[in-house]
C-alpha cells in the first residue's frame, strides 16, 4: 500500500506543506492507488515554495506482480486554493525497470524511517 502521507510528514515544518496537503493526500483525490505498484516506497523533497505554489521532486520504487522492480522519478508542482486545498497539480514522471541490486529504498514495508536518507543524500 502506498504511504503518501510519508512525504508530507518529512517536509520541514517551516514550509507548511502539511497544512496545505494532508486532507487531499489522505482522501486520495490526487493520488489514486495503482494496484500494480506493490511494496511502494516513496521519498519526496521540497524544491521550492512561492506564495500558494510548491515544487517537489520525488522518486519511488515498487515491483509488479511478476517481481520486476521499477523506479519512478520526477517533479510535481502543486497550487493551492484559498481554503488550503490543492486546486492544481502538474507532474512529470519517468518510470524504468531496475534490477534488485539497484534498489535504494530498502526499508521495511510502511513509512520511511526518520533516519533514512533523503533523495539528495542518496545521490538521486
Amino acid at each position: 500500500q502506498k504511504e503518501h502521507d510519508d512525504s508530507v510528514r518529512r517536509t520541514p515544518p517551516k514550509m507548511e506543506l502539511h497544512r496545505y496537503s494532508t486532507n487531499r493526500l489522505k482522501s486520495g483525490s490526487y493520488f489514486g492507488t495503482i494496484a500494480k505498484e506493490l511494496d511502494y516506497r516513496l521519498i519526496k523533497e521540497l524544491w521550492a515554495v512561492t506564495g500558494n505554489r510548491i515544487g517537489v521532486r520525488f522518486a519511488y520504487e515498487w515491483h509488479d506482480d511478476a517481481g520486476t522492480w521499477h523506479r519512478a522519478y520526477g517533479n510535481e508542482n502543486w497550487e493551492f486554493a484559498e481554503n488550503g486545498l490543492m486546486q492544481r497539480r502538474i507532474a512529470s514522471i519517468n518510470d524504468l525497470p531496475i534490477s534488485d541490486s539497484d534498489r535504494r529504498f530498502d526499508w521495511p514495508s510502511g513509512i520511511r524511517p526518520d533516519d533514512y536518507p533523503g533523495l539528495s543524500e542518496l545521490g538521486l
